[in-house]
């Protein structure tokens, strides 16, 4: 198996250092040290996040864009900034098409509550992949259903790999989006996306990312990727829950209608009419996560430190140990060997429920994810009801993969 980045970080990568940044992972749980290994659900905060957020709250907490007072011009402005930061992390051409949501789902459903209902009709095709995560399939059968479209479904092989040729019968004449994630959460495949982004366009047809996995562990450009949206969560690249982001290109999301209406989307109101604010206002009614996008931008800081290349080299080190180790406990079959894997391992472990198996992992102060990962039809592909998963972020070491596989044989042991 491979990455994009696999380069050996021996002497680069100063987990250790980056470790003390993170005060959660120095904590016991029932007694013994915490080996956090649920990443994939959601990553711990570094320090300069938390104190981000924290220092809004205590110094300039206000709300943004219609105060003229000094707490709200400074709260704008650090608001606008991680609009820009983010802008570069992805490299947007322009601010204006990063448009705060509250994490990925609300990013793909705005799309498909804005561009969808526009612009599909019945008859229409909207193309997903076997390996998408429920919040990529059920707001596209919400859209089918309404206008009385049709779903199609990518087909994968049993290393968790899409059939690209499947992929490009399915594309027809009727297909108005490919939606399709970068990375799955349940398998760690990492999609070829740009090859898919790239026929799909030669056939008139528009395509969304589900960027929530991949945004870090695999750097993200999305000019270079020319991707119509791509959407992703903060707290998966140790940002505060409750924030993300939808990038769109400027044309599509201009020409798209609000998704909700309110404050600060739009330009003007009368009873007689509204007319709605500019981008990227006009996707953000309300009092936003003010706090959270500046933790946003402060995650972004410190990733953009450390360097996504490197976190994905020692990530991928850790993915090879791991598959590695894993695989030498015979009762183990792992659920997704796709050549090309981000830093997940998921797992059953014989006849043992993995809910069983997190359960008493927790005791040894492990944590894992066990249960079908709001992925079920890939639960169904493999015939299996859940999988245990565990995912690595940039703080994670050897030493608690090595703890992992201990405490997956006291597991053995307990239901010998």
């Amino acid at each position: 198996m491979a990455t994009a980045h696999a380069e050996s970080t021996t002497q680069t990568y100063d987990v250790l250092k980056y470790r003390k940044d993170f005060p959660i992972l120095n904590q016991k749980v029932h007694g013994v040290p915490l080996v956090y290994l649920d990443n994939a659900a959601t990553t711990q905060k570094p320090l300069s996040v938390i104190e981000a957020e924290n220092k809004y709250y205590r110094e300039y907490n206000a709300n943004i864009h219609r105060g003229v007072h000094l707490l709200s011009q400074q709260a704008t402005k650090a608001y606008e900034d991680a609009r820009v930061k983010i802008q570069k992390f992805i490299n947007a051409a322009n601010s204006a098409e990063i448009i705060y949501t509250r994490g990925t789902t609300e990013g793909i459903n705005l799309v498909a509550q804005t561009w969808g209902r526009k612009n599909v009709q019945a008859g229409d095709e909207i193309l997903v992949s076997a390996m998408e995560h429920h919040s990529n399939i059920v707001p596209w059968q919400m859209l089918c259903e309404e206008k009385g479209a049709k779903l199609k479904v990518i087909p994968i092989n049993d290393a968790g790999e899409l059939l690209m040729d499947e992929f490009k019968k399915l594309v027809t004449s009727k297909t108005k989006l490919v939606a399709v994630t970068h990375v799955s959460n349940a398998l760690g495949t990492i999609n070829p996306i740009a090859d898919i982004i790239q026929y799909a366009h030669s056939k008139g047809v528009l395509v969304l990312i589900d960027g929530a996995q991949s945004i870090p562990h695999i750097k993200v450009d999305v000019q270079a990727l020319d991707c119509d949206f791509y959407a992703f969560s903060g707290h998966k690249i140790y940002a505060p829950t409750g924030i993300g982001v939808l990038y769109g290109k400027y044309k599509l999301l201009d020409a798209m209608p609000p998704y909700q209406g309110g404050g600060d989307m739009i330009a003007s109101v009368t009873f007689e009419k509204t007319t709605y604010a500019k981008l990227p206002n006009k996707f953000e009614a309300g009092t936003p996560h003010i706090a959270g996008v500046i933790g946003l931008g402060a995650a972004l800081d410190y990733v953009s430190a450390i360097g996504v290349d490197r976190i994905a080299a020692h990530e991928h080190e850790l993915l090879v140990y791991g598959t590695q180790a894993l695989s030498k406990i015979k009762e183990i079959r792992i659920i997704g060997t796709a050549a090309m894997k981000a830093g997940v391992i998921s797992f059953t472990l014989g006849e043992i429920h993995p809910h069983d198996i997190g359960t008493i992992l927790d005791k040894q102060g492990v944590a894992i994810r066990a249960g079908h990962h709001c992925a079920q039809p890939v639960m169904e592909r493999f015939d299996i009801p859940a999988t245990a998963r565990a995912s690595f972020g940039l703080y994670n070491v050897k030493e608690e993969i090595d703890v992992l596989v201990t405490a997956i044989q006291k597991t053995l042991e307990v239901f010998a």
